[in-house]
């Protein structure tokens, strides 16, 4: 049946409710916040009701800073410190992407809250090498292709380096033969321990050979 109605403007109340949310939005998009360095597009902490002060040491250069006590350690890397070389990928500590070294110790940053780590030395992608200068890990997944699309490269980089140390310091994994023996970087060393590392292009036997390049082995 046609109907000859037609419909009506939207609601004058709802209509202005709309314009006045976006234009905020792009408002707030176009100005920016302040960080606490004055850099713009990072919301500052330092607004944030209840925000703590924090002092971390990442590569070696100490930042005072105010944040959310609520933030993980990654999003404060990335989005206070500004250091966007880790990557946040799962943010479920399932991929390993946003793997750095903290306190000797690899962990993933983005299941652990900043203010865990004051006085931690805490060493991202950054802080392993330059373009001009990389790390002998760096090289070595360059010179084997340990790399595809590179968004999870970041993470397995510092993952590798911190297996390699875990392997010189002893520390043994589920497939060593014998707990009190010194662990070696064998092939199935290095596998096991880097199995929280997705690589989802699968480069993982070159991974594996620029990893045995720098131990002195063979994968």
């Amino acid at each position: 049946m046609d109907d000859d109605r037609q419909l009506g403007p939207p609601d004058p109340n709802r209509r202005d409710f709309l314009r006045t949310v976006g234009g905020t939005a792009a408002a707030a998009v176009v100005s920016g916040c302040a960080a606490p360095d004055g850099r713009k597009g990072i919301a500052s902490a330092a607004t944030i009701q209840g925000a703590v002060p924090i002092k971390l040491r990442i590569n070696g250069k100490d930042h005072e800073l105010r944040i959310d006590p609520r933030a993980t350690l990654l999003d404060c890397i990335r989005e206070t410190v500004a250091l966007t070389g880790t990557k946040k990928g799962c943010d479920h500590g399932q991929c390993g992407a946003c793997t750095v070294i903290a306190g000797g110790r690899r962990i993933n940053s983005c299941l652990t809250l900043a203010v865990m780590h004051e006085g931690d030395r805490v060493t991202t992608i950054e802080g392993l090498g330059t373009p001009d200068k990389m790390h002998p890990m760096q090289t070595a997944f360059v010179k084997h292709d340990g790399y595809q699309c590179g968004y999870c490269t970041p993470g397995q980089i510092c993952s590798a380096v911190a297996v390699l140390n875990e392997i010189k310091a002893g520390v043994p994994s589920h497939v060593s033969a014998d707990l009190l023996a010194a662990p070696k970087a064998t092939n199935a060393e290095l596998r096991e321990r880097m199995s929280g590392n997705i690589c989802r292009c699968g480069a993982y036997s070159n991974i594996a050979e620029a990893m045995a390049e720098v131990a002195g082995t063979s994968a």
